[in-house]
């Protein structure tokens, strides 16, 4: 019966919580309410308690039910009963509501006639009496942060939160249970409010923004005016270590203008690598909107207070010093510079520490990928013995091919060839031909080669897969053993990953032939060879198999782009063995990734150029503030 106007419909009034606004008061409020309820309605059914029990079970079941069947619907109804007999459903039990109710994007109205103007929100409903009757989780937590914030509670969402993060639950908040409150501040142009939660997101371990609330919250500072040259300082910005111009060196910028969005871009790009082109759009817009009234470039041309849904690169010419440089541009692939403000990008490489670190990494990848090869083999019934004895050996021999690429003599290696990529490049066999124009093709544009490949490929005869053996010509049997005899190649032991050793070679130092030179190659060389860092490396493979095992995200992206270059060979026409055109995408000559960088002339401000997902390799989402 929904039809007793005893507020059944709802599970405390907005005057009851008022009352219960502390936990001491919360949880034993809530379970007598329960227990009065439960009173009521077994007096006014004439169920026993026993019927009782077994319709809470029941209710459970239907929970169940529903989440295998994505059916909200039906427990709306049950939140109901739930509601009206007083039931106390097991923790399980209601996180199962809270996942089904939240397959729901509307809520449905009260139907107490007390309440006839309010909104009901039933998932906030399950998880507040989950939080007076269980521990809060990280989930109810976020559901009742989007339950203040749909309401324009920011004090009341901020306020749950602060009580959180005091509490044990403050290490498992997560952005989405901040970002909403977030948007809310922005949305509301409460800027003050929003930094303030920015900085406590920022700040806490498990909270991870992403590249979309970075950009959000940097166009609404934007747009309310705060980066402009003679714009007022954000109220309490200083607190959180952003001083004004020249007042405190340890700050991490400035409370308002340029420095303020150069600090708040930079600890953007601390954790985020690039953006999608809707967050592009969104800083656009932003700064469009704050720099009203001021030339700016955000759109085909040079316009004013324009803005259009099309995202075309701007003006390839320079654009005047006074403009609002806000859209996308063309980075010259050669010179590395920006057409719109002619800032260059520089290509930032990993570091030192980080070479170690891939160096160290190897090695132990090493043992354990010889156990899991000879894991494999034991499975298809091809056991082998001394499988733990395999895995050390396979890891003194890559070892000492660290050891071999210190010690030996000559000149450093500038070109690491993937020699089993290229050999099997666009066959289902290995042709050495292919592989030999690869070299030729190198050593013509002045590059010091070494070929890196497997053992195996060296014989006269080996198996190429299941059923299928391949046999060597004399003429490239000749080839291979040439190569090697000249140290221009090294062959991997049996039982040994070749990606491993070309990954090594890569951040080897090469102590005794480099002799503390340099051997990167710089921009607009005379000998006209690929400018970045060397050695580079020559192959296709993806390394979808190691990439998280070697670096973080960031790093392994600087050394792919610094090091790894792809390459294309033209189709033969009738001899597979006939020299054909090499194409080579040369490692890039800045890196892919969020940077800012000075430009000459330009005051000391720094402009800003952001990778954008959807766009070409090349193309970047600029921003300039006007002189």
């Amino acid at each position: 019966n929904n039809n007793n106007n005893n507020n059944e419909g709802g599970f405390t009034t907005t005057k009851e919580k008022e009352d219960a606004d502390a936990d001491a008061v919360v949880v034993p409020y809530v379970k007598q309410k329960l227990r009065q309820r439960s009173e009521t309605y077994l007096h006014r059914t004439g169920l026993t308690p026993q019927q009782h029990k077994l319709a809470t079970i029941l209710l459970a079941h239907l929970a169940d039910h529903c989440a295998k069947k994505s059916s909200p619907g039906p427990l709306r109804v049950a939140w109901e009963k739930v509601l009206e007999a007083g039931c106390t459903p097991l923790s399980r039990t209601l996180s199962t509501y809270l996942y089904v109710l939240g397959l729901e994007s509307s809520e449905t109205d009260d139907n107490d006639d007390d309440n006839d103007d309010d909104k009901r929100d039933i998932v906030a409903e399950v998880a507040t009496l989950h939080d007076a009757l269980y521990e809060p989780t990280e989930k109810t937590t976020t559901l009742l942060v989007k339950s203040l914030v749909s309401r324009g509670d920011a004090a009341g969402a901020e306020s749950l939160l602060s009580t959180i993060a005091d509490g044990p639950l403050g290490e498992t908040l997560r952005h989405r249970t901040t970002s909403p409150l977030l948007q809310l501040y922005c949305a509301k142009g409460e800027i003050g409010s929003a930094l303030r939660l920015y900085h406590k997101m920022r700040t806490t371990s498990r909270v991870k923004m992403d590249a979309a609330t970075y950009a959000d919250f940097i166009a609404a500072v934007a747009e309310h005016g705060y980066f402009g040259r003679d714009s007022e300082c954000i109220v309490g910005a200083e607190d959180l270590g952003y001083y004004n111009r020249g007042e405190e060196v340890g700050g991490v910028g400035g409370a308002c203008g340029a420095e303020l969005m150069d600090a708040l871009i930079a600890e953007m790009a601390e954790d985020v690598l690039d953006i999608d082109e809707a967050s592009a759009r969104v800083l656009r817009d932003g700064f469009a909107k704050g720099f009203e009234g001021v030339t700016s470039a955000t759109t085909t041309t040079t316009t004013t207070n324009t803005t259009t849904t099309t995202m075309e690169p701007a003006a390839t010419s320079l654009l005047d010093e006074g403009t609002l440089v806000a859209h996308r541009v063309a980075i010259d692939n050669t010179t590395a510079r920006c057409p719109a403000t002619r800032a260059a990008l520089r290509l930032i490489t990993i570091e030192d520490s980080q070479r170690r670190h891939v160096h160290d990494t190897l090695l132990v990848m090493a043992r354990e990928k010889s156990i899991e090869y000879t894991a494999r083999l034991a499975a298809k019934g091809r056991s082998t013995a001394d499988n733990a004895e395999k895995a050390e050996q396979a890891t003194r021999m890559l070892a000492e091919f660290s050891e071999w690429l210190d010690a030996r003599d000559g000149e450093p290696y500038t070109a690491i060839v993937d020699g089993a990529n290229v050999a099997y490049y666009g066959w289902g066999r290995v042709n050495v031909h292919q592989l030999m124009h690869m070299v030729d093709a190198l050593e013509k544009q002045g590059e010091n080669v070494l070929v890196v490949f497997p053992k195996k490929y060296t014989w006269k005869k080996f198996h190429l897969r299941k059923g299928v053996v391949q046999v060597l010509k004399d003429e490239e049997l000749e080839f291979l053993e040439g190569l090697e005899e000249k140290g221009k190649m090294y062959v991997v032991p049996p039982m040994c990953l070749d990606d491993l050793y070309w990954m090594l070679a890569s951040v080897s130092n090469q102590t005794k032939s480099a002799n503390g030179r340099t051997i990167h190659v710089p921009k607009s060389n005379a000998q006209g060879r690929f400018p970045g860092p060397r050695p580079m490396v020559i192959s296709n493979d993806k390394m979808r198999d190691h990439k998280m095992d070697l670096l973080d995200e960031r790093a392994f992206r600087r050394w792919c782009c610094s090091h790894i270059v792809n390459y294309d060979f033209e189709e033969f026409i009738e001899d597979h063995t006939e020299e054909r055109a090499i194409h080579f995408r040369a490692a890039d000559v800045f890196s892919d990734e969020i940077q800012g960088n000075a430009v000459d002339g330009g005051g000391g401000r720094t402009v800003w150029h952001f990778p954008v997902s959807e766009w070409d390799g090349n193309e970047r989402f600029c921003l300039r503030l006007p002189a």
